[in-house]
């Protein structure tokens, strides 16, 4: 039997470069994207951290933690949203019932 609902976590970094109006924006679009599909537990606003290795020559990142319970075709789409978004350096959506 397929599943109707999973937990999932996405972590996504947004460019550090971008004002906190504009940091707030987008933080506020992703979290009414994932109601909109789904149930939105927490966000958690990690702020600005150095990455690991540099991205675009860039050594910070704002970091954002979410987790969500949604349809197991979403995150797709997420995904697909997040890759379109101008400020987004990287981003990663884990399913967490497994």
């Amino acid at each position: 039997m397929a599943k109707i609902n999973a937990n999932y976590e996405v972590m996504y970094i947004i460019n550090p470069t971008l004002g906190e109006e504009d940091t707030a924006a987008l933080v506020e679009k992703f979290k009414t994207l994932v109601e909109r599909h789904g149930t939105l537990t927490e966000v958690n606003e990690w702020g600005k951290r150095r990455l690991a290795y540099a991205i675009n020559d860039l050594h910070e990142g704002y970091y954002v933690l979410m987790t969500f319970t949604a349809t197991p075709d979403f995150p797709a789409e997420l995904d697909r949203v997040f890759k379109i978004t101008d400020g987004i350096m990287r981003s990663l959506i884990i399913c967490t019932d497994e």
